[in-house]
């Protein structure tokens, strides 16, 4: 959710053009292939840790002074919690039952959190395929500038803006009665989850918006986000779904980090038979790290090859 709608939550966009851009301070609207230099090897452009940390650091601003500009996708962001608590905590939740007969609000908020990060892919994609389409991409990798800086200062650009929508969220969740039960050691730990798998979400965003390459099928293809966001425990238990779906959704990585964080803040839980339901945690972890280290290389490396 940081800030992107996306069913059936709500979710927070990066900026609509110009995740990329060159020097400059605004974002690129281009429409057309950019002329240049062809780019260059990747050795000269990641070499060093002080060129790292300075791109990463330029690629933060660009991306954040193009919210600066798009103050619609911001009042997007900050209205989209709002819908979703009123929407899936009252008017779904008046027909929900908790196993054990716990609060549904409570057993929610957590698959609502895990939401903020799961919607990361659509707009990361979205984004990354206009960049190629209209030839930012092409024009950056002209540069002597770090590849893994500028591919990482856009994931933490949106970990920023995720987190200002994660922390609204939390505050309507507090009016519409979620508690936090467990210690603040375990909640913390909680919303470090989130984040870390919002991280990873915007990797397998970037890498898959470099795949499709075309900001038309990057949008159709958003789409395939809503079955991940939904056959899940996020909003109701698996113990009602068919075995084959049960096992999908139980295995499914939103499902661990859901689950992961009703243990931490000790909400209602109904934790199923299979092994990430038993260890969710570990298993949240785990998928966090596995599919980090698969889409974020592969980034890295597409964005640096990509039209060779």
């Amino acid at each position: 959710m940081a800030a992107h709608t996306a069913p059936p939550a709500g979710s927070s966009s990066g900026p609509a053009a110009g995740r990329f851009t060159g020097t400059g301070s605004a974002p690129d609207t281009g429409s057309g292939p950019a002329s240049g230099p062809a780019p260059g090897p990747v050795s000269k452009a990641d070499g060093g840790l002080g060129r790292l940390v300075a791109d990463t650091c330029s690629s933060v601003l660009r991306v954040l002074l193009a919210y600066r500009h798009s103050p619609g996708l911001i009042a997007a962001s900050l209205a989209v919690p709002v819908v979703m608590v009123v929407v899936f905590g009252y008017v779904f939740g008046s027909a929900m039952q908790v196993p054990g007969g716990g609060n549904y609000r409570e057993f929610l908020m957590p698959g609502l959190f895990a939401m903020v990060a799961v919607n990361g892919i659509m707009p990361t994609m979205v984004g990354t395929a206009r960049d190629i389409g209209r030839g930012v991409s092409d024009r950056l990798r002209s540069m002597p500038v770090s590849r893994t800086g500028l591919l990482l200062g856009q994931s933490l650009a949106d970990l920023l803006v995720s987190v200002c929508v994660l922390a609204l969220l939390v505050g309507v969740g507090l009016a519409a009665g979620w508690r936090i039960r467990g210690g603040v050691a375990d909640a913390a730990g909680a919303f470090a989850l989130l984040l870390l798998f919002r991280f990873t979400m915007t990797w397998v965003g970037t890498c898959l918006g470099l795949i499709v390459g075309k900001e038309e099928t990057a949008g159709q293809l958003a789409v395939m986000v809503f079955p991940l966001a939904m056959v899940t425990n996020a909003y109701t238990p698996t113990g009602g779904m068919p075995g084959w779906l049960r096992a999908a959704a139980d295995w499914n990585p939103v499902s661990a980090v859901v689950q992961a964080c009703r243990e931490l803040f000790d909400n209602p839980a109904a934790a199923g038979p299979a092994w990430p339901m038993q260890h969710a945690l570990p298993a949240a972890l785990l998928w966090c790290a596995v599919l980090t280290a698969v889409f974020g290389p592969l980034a890295v490396r597409k964005f640096a090859t990509h039209g060779r």
